[in-house]
Order: structure tokens, then sequence, then C-alpha cells
């Protein structure tokens, strides 16, 4: 996994080793939410945003403010299934690598 919030894009989204994180912990907790048996009444939210998010790592660097609105939509809407906290943690730990934009 990526640690460093230091790296920056080189040219392009493929080549940004924060979007490649983001895409990975995207598709983990899909499948995860996919594979996961108990219906809750926001898992339509969370399977919405989740592919929002697969959509931003497909068509360039993302956006923060629509990463972390995201993210909080997906927390609200699955935080309370233990069994996808993990999942849940990487995608915000992926989301983190972007940081605050520079001024």
């Amino acid at each position: 996994m990526l640690r460093s919030l230091g790296q920056r894009p080189v040219s392009g989204s493929d080549n940004d080793p924060r979007v490649t994180e983001l895409r990975t912990a995207v598709s983990r907790l899909r499948r995860e939410l996919a594979a996961h048996p108990a219906e809750f009444p926001d898992r339509d939210i969370a399977e919405d945003e989740l592919a929002a998010l697969a959509a931003m790592t497909i068509e360039g660097s993302p956006e923060v403010p629509r990463l972390r609105r995201s993210l909080l939509l997906i927390a609200g809407a699955i935080g309370s299934v233990s069994a996808l906290s993990r999942g849940l943690g990487e995608v915000r730990e992926a989301v983190e690598l972007f940081g605050e934009p520079r001024r």
C-alpha cells in the first residue's frame, strides 16, 4: 500500500499512485459489499457512491471535496456493518492520500 503523502501525479491518473491506491481500495470494498449477505437500509447509497468513486478514478484526477463527500456518505451508509469496516478504512486512507489542496 502507498503511504507517502508527498507523491505527486506525473502525467495523467494512470501514473498517479494515489489514484491507483483509491481505485484498488474502492474495488475491494465494492466486492466485499456485493458479497455481504445482509441487507441494510442504506446499501444502495453505499453502492452508488462507490460506483461514483470508481468513475472518478477512471476520469482523471478526482476532486478532493467530492472524494470526501462520497467517503462521508459511504461511511454513513455502512459504518455500522462491522464486516465492512476494514474495507471502509482502506478507502478512507486512500482518500486521505489526496490531502488538502495547496494554496
